[in-house]
This record gives structure tokens, C-alpha cells and sequence, in this order.
């Protein structure tokens, strides 16, 4: 007789929670993402340059206030108060993206949103790993990026329908992104609950050697990902590109619509084949990808040629953003997690700052083409890279709980 089928545990119910809280968070913040190019380029006159260095700062912002908020949450053995506090702050902000009437107000609405979203990040992944059995850690957090880009799929569409009823006014359509924030709050407050007891130890010296501590593995993940930000700039270029090639302001959010359906399909059945598989040889793959996506928009000539790249753009992310957390995770020790997401957010902050102001510039002086070559370059650098997050993690097997 064979021997029978081991049963993995369950998801529990609190990752099922920040699911839904980033699903409905996303449908807001994507419906405002994927008209703010638009806002701005046409609307208020901004050029592809300045657009590269609000969403640089923008998304920058995000990542570098994860580290403070990590640590916060560590050093306060309390996770959920920065989830709740991060994700209130964002909902509170969108009624300015419909009331401004200048680039300026736009950046404040942008950079306050944004700031939520670092708040809240790093304890929130910290949190998804203090709740899961290490066994389906991979599928865990490719459940919470799969919902979260099933509201980056429905905050678009809203926004191509919404767009098509209010004859193409952008401000009475971005109210309607006020209303799904406030349904993630509510759900952060009622349903997400912290374990009962964590076991906690000193925290984490800020300084050279107490960051040493967190391990050669952990810092190995930390270089692959942030080659992997320089090669990756703002989703807005994306837009930028399908507007270029001709479509309208009412059909552009289809970009992101398409990308984030085929990162909602890859998403959770990827992070939970890499529970069984190589995360890394998953990786990897991913990044073969992102070099086809770049290459794909490089060459297109029309919306179409833009709706293919922006599927193998999203395809990549599915095959890479749920990894790395599942990889962070493998690779830190449970007292330490908030710190250790928030440390890799800074890096990767400062490199999708600089990827995202040399693309604006780079379309600025060179055209499109040259922008994703280049990005297609430093995808290929970062796939050169894997060997090390194969040597110095072992596969994060090893290094789990």
C-alpha cells in the first residue's frame, strides 16, 4: 500500500482577511492609478519626466517608510495598530485626487496615499508569517498577491465603465475610489486578528552589525531583489505606452487591467507550487519573463503589441513578488520579520527611485524603445545574479521555523 497523502494545514482565516482588505484597497487605489497619467500628462500638462519622478518618489516613499514601520512593529510585538493606521490613511486621502486643480495637489494626494501604503506593508507580510505553518507559506502569500490583483483587475475596469458613463470626466470618476477603502478598513478592524502569543526577543540593533545579524541568506535576497527593482520602473510607463500607440483616455486603463488579470491567474497557483518546488527556479523564470515583456513593448507598433507585454509584465510579477516575501520570510528569524521586509523595502525603494527617474528621462531624450531596453538589461543583470540567492539561501528550506 502506498503511504498516504500528507495534509498540509490550512490557510487561516486572517490571511483570507488581508486578502480582501488588499483586494478592496487595490480597486481604489487602481482606479486612481490608472487614470493619474492621464490627469497629469493631459489635464495638468505634465511631462514624462516629471510623471517618472512622482511615481519614483511615490512608490520610493512606500518602500523606504516599510523599514520604519517593520521595525516599529517588531520592537511593539504588535502588528495589526500600523496595518489599520496604514490602510485608514490611504482611504482617508483619495477625496484629494478628485479636488485637485494642480500637479502639486496631485503629488500630496499621491505621496500621502503612498505613505499609507508603506505603513502598513511590512507589518502586514510580518503578520501573514507570524499566522502561517511554514509548510504553506508560499501559498499564503500568493493568495494575498493574487487578491490584491484582483482589485488591480476591477479598479481599472470600473474606471473604463465609469469613464464611458461620465463621458470621460476623470475627477466624478475618481470619487468612486473613496468607497472601497473604507470596506477595507471596516475589515481590518472587525476580522484580522493577531496569534495570541508570538515569541519576541531583543529587538534589532539599527547599525551595521545588528542588520549583519539578519544573515549572509537573507541579504542575499535583498541583492537579487533589488536588481530586480532596477529593471522594474512604474507600471505608469506601461500606460504611457498603450496611450502612445494610440489608445484612447477611456481604453488606456486596459493596460493594467490585462497585466493584473494575468498576475491574479499566476499569483497563488505560483507561491504554492513553490511550497513543493524550487522557489528559486521559479524565480528565475519569472525574470525571463519581465526581459520578453520589455522586449515585447520595446517593438510594438500598436495596442495590441502593448497588451501583450503588458500580460508577460504581469505574468512576471505573479512569478516573482509572492517568492520574494515567501523568501524573506524563509530567511529571518520570526522576532526580526517586520524589520527584515521593511530592510528590503528601503533597498528596493532606492532602486525603483532611480529606475523610474532614468525611464522618465530616458523616454524624455530617447523615445520608449531605449526605455524598456534598458530595463530589459537590468533584468537580464539580475537573472545573472540568481546563482547567488541559490548559494547563500539554500532554497530558504533550511532556514525556516
Amino acid at each position: 500500500m502506498s503511504a498516504p497523502a500528507i495534509k498540509r494545514p490550512r490557510l487561516p482565516s486572517s490571511v483570507w482577511a488581508l486578502g480582501f482588505v488588499s483586494l478592496f484597497t487595490d480597486v481604489g487605489s487602481e482606479m486612481v492609478h490608472s487614470l493619474l497619467p492621464v490627469l497629469l500628462a493631459g489635464t495638468l500638462g505634465a511631462s514624462a519626466l516629471t510623471i517618472g519622478l512622482i511615481e519614483g518618489a511615490a512608490e520610493s516613499l512606500v518602500l523606504i517608510t516599510k523599514v520604519f514601520s517593520g521595525y516599529i512593529s517588531d520592537a511593539f510585538g504588535k502588528r495589526k495598530p500600523l496595518v489599520l493606521l496604514g490602510y485608514g490613511l490611504a482611504a482617508a486621502v483619495k477625496p484629494l485626487f478628485p479636488l485637485a486643480g494642480s500637479v502639486e495637489t496631485v503629488v500630496a494626494a499621491r505621496l500621502l496615499d503612498r505613505f499609507g501604503k508603506g505603513i502598513r506593508g511590512a507589518p502586514r507580510d510580518a503578520l501573514i508569517a507570524d499566522v502561517t505553518p511554514a509548510e504553506v507559506r508560499g501559498a499564503a502569500f500568493g493568495l494575498r498577491q493574487s487578491m490584491d490583483s484582483i482589485g488591480a483587475v476591477l479598479g481599472p475596469l470600473l474606471a473604463v465603465g465609469l469613464m464611458a458613463i461620465f463621458l470621460g470626466n476623470i475627477n466624478a470618476v475618481l470619487w468612486f475610489a473613496v468607497v472601497p477603502g473604507v470596506i477595507a478598513v471596516a475589515l481590518i478592524v472587525f476580522v484580522v486578528r493577531e496569534p495570541a502569543q508570538v515569541e519576541r526577543h531583543a529587538r534589532l540593533p539599527i547599525s551595521r552589525a545588528g542588520l549583519a545579524s539578519l544573515g549572509k541568506p537573507f541579504w542575499m535576497v535583498v541583492v537579487v531583489g533589488g536588481l530586480l527593482s532596477l529593471a522594474r520602473f512604474s507600471e505608469a510607463f506601461l500606460i504611457l505606452r498603450g496611450s502612445q500607440l494610440g489608445l484612447s483616455n477611456g481604453h488606456v486603463p486596459l493596460v493594467l487591467v490585462i497585466m493584473s488579470v494575468v498576475y491574479t491567474i499566476s499569483a497563488w497557483p505560483v507561491g504554492a507550487l513553490s511550497d513543493r518546488w524550487s522557489r528559486g527556479g521559479l524565480f528565475s523564470a519569472g525574470m525571463i519573463v519581465l526581459i520578453l515583456a520589455d522586449a515585447m513593448l520595446a517593438v510594438a507598433d500598436g495596442p495590441l503589441g502593448v497588451f501583450v507585454g503588458a500580460g508577460l509584465w504581469g505574468l512576471h510579477l505573479g512569478m516573482t513578488q509572492g517568492l520574494l516575501a515567501a523568501m524573506i520570510a524563509d530567511t529571518t528569524p520570526t522576532a526580526w520579520r517586520g524589520t527584515a521586509f521593511g530592510v528590503f523595502s528601503l533597498i528596493c525603494g532606492i532602486a525603483l527611485l532611480v529606475a523610474s527617474v532614468a525611464a522618465g528621462a530616458l523616454w524624455d531624450l530617447h523615445g520608449p524603445q531605449t526605455t524598456f531596453l534598458v530595463g530589459g538589461m537590468f533584468a537580464l543583470l539580475s537573472v545573472c545574479a540568481l546563482p547567488l540567492l541559490k548559494r547563500g539561501s539554500g532554497e530558504q528550506r533550511k532556514h525556516r521555523d
